[in-house]
């Protein structure tokens, strides 16, 4: 396990990591603890219980975490229960439920504000992260000896985890609260590209310098946050991550459980980076259709083949254009792609017969960076776009090889 992001730990980290791949799989011999069966396969480091019980017992336990964080009990029949109830059953004191974007149960829509309340089937309580405060108070932190942080990231700078990520590490380091981080796979983990974000740009959709996609888990990301003090005024939390096991950054890893209301499977998945800048537009990314991020479309691409009509479903109360027939592309059977993807987002903007309405003040802030918008108007080529990324990119990979737990 990992206590900080110099490369001396980094490389310890990695030569623990071996171990526990070569090893077999095990948990301590408590009577009331759940075993679950061991496999050859990818164990997210929720399930990596030897190398974090230990710090929990006899603690009073906050955890952020939502629908992603799961724990398999039977590779059989795939079979899994929520972090948060397996430490239970593990007799873990777990006192409160932080909740991030989309909620604890994560059924709220992009950036509808969560309000604090209590889980039914716990009774513990939940502290919205995503409603007056992105950051937990003090007062949030009372009575907590150590946090656990067990989300399911998807690799793209704008998916907002890794920005509740910070607020999370940064509030540790100001109150001295061990954070605890149970990694998971990214399943874009190969992708590093887009254009690297502008620190005038920041905000909760992109708080950091990297690309769109980074190619990080979240755990090496909590250390590259650390390393490169992207927290207020340089401070560095107390940070332990627990990693993956039998993971490398080959491996190809499909989600459980939808990471949020609208990233329903593994194209979306693929496509959301690609796909997200329609957010920015007057352009619908298929919000409000049971194809989310794999088909895109507006009123104004008359010409594009494909129909569809967005209207209101769970995650998606008023989608963008809402009730009105839309012409674009259906993706749901394309090829994955192997990079961010352009030609989409080019194609639909050389084809909209509205032009002067297609971006919105949200596009710049998904790109990161006001030159993307310009290229697009001054009419680039996808060549030309992609070539401007690249010094930055060849930099940004140096920057984050010390954080990188996971070989090739």
């Amino acid at each position: 396990m990992v206590s900080n992001s110099t490369v001396k730990n980094t490389l310890l980290f990695l030569a623990t990591l071996f171990i526990y791949s070569v090893n077999s799989y095990s948990f301590s011999s408590d009577k009331k603890e759940i075993h679950p069966i061991v496999s050859s396969t990818i164990r997210v480091g929720a399930e990596n219980t030897t190398a974090y019980f230990d710090l929990l017992r006899n603690k009073k336990v906050g955890i952020l975490t939502n629908q992603t964080g799961v724990v398999r009990t039977d590779t059989h029949t795939n079979s899994y229960t929520s972090t948060v109830d397996f430490l239970l059953q593990n007799n873990i004191n777990v006192t409160k439920i932080y909740a991030p974007e989309h909620g604890f149960r994560g059924t709220a829509d992009a950036g509808e504000l969560i309000k604090d309340g209590k889980d039914t089937q716990t009774g513990l309580p939940i502290i919205s992260l995503y409603g007056n405060s992105k950051k937990p108070s003090k007062e949030q932190l009372a009575n907590i000896d150590i946090l656990l942080f067990d989300l399911q990231d998807v690799g793209a700078r704008f998916y907002t985890y890794i920005s509740s990520l910070h607020y999370v590490m940064e509030a540790c380091a100001e109150n001295n609260i061990p954070l605890v981080i149970l990694d998971r796979p990214n399943p874009n983990i190969s992708l590093i590209d887009g254009p690297i974000l502008e620190v005038k740009n920041k905000s909760f959709v992109g708080m950091h310098p990297i690309p769109i996609l980074h190619g990080m888990t979240i755990g090496e990301y909590a250390l590259m946050i650390n390393g490169e003090k992207w927290l207020n005024q340089g401070i560095q939390a107390p940070i332990t991550v627990i990693p993956n096991l039998n993971y490398t950054r080959q491996s190809s890893y499909s989600l459980p459980v939808a990471p949020s209301p609208n990233l329903p499977n593994d194209q979306a998945i693929n496509l959301y980076a690609s796909l997200c800048f329609f957010e920015g537009t007057n352009v619908s990314s298929g919000r409000g259709t049971n194809l989310q991020f794999q088909i895109y479309g507006s009123p104004f691409l008359k010409d594009m083949p494909y129909q569809f009509t967005p209207k209101p479903n769970p995650g998606a109360k008023d989608p963008m254009n809402n009730g009105k027939l839309c012409y674009g592309e259906n993706l749901s059977k394309e090829t994955p792609v192997t990079q961010l993807e352009l030609k989409w987002l080019l194609k639909a903007y050389r084809q909209s017969q509205n032009k002067d309405k297609f971006f919105t003040n949200f596009f710049v802030k998904l790109a990161g960076t006001e030159q993307l918008k310009q290229q697009i108007i001054a009419g680039k080529t996808e060549a030309e776009i992609r070539q401007s990324w690249q010094t930055e990119l060849v930099s940004f990979k140096t920057t984050r090889a010390p954080y990188l737990l996971y070989s090739n």
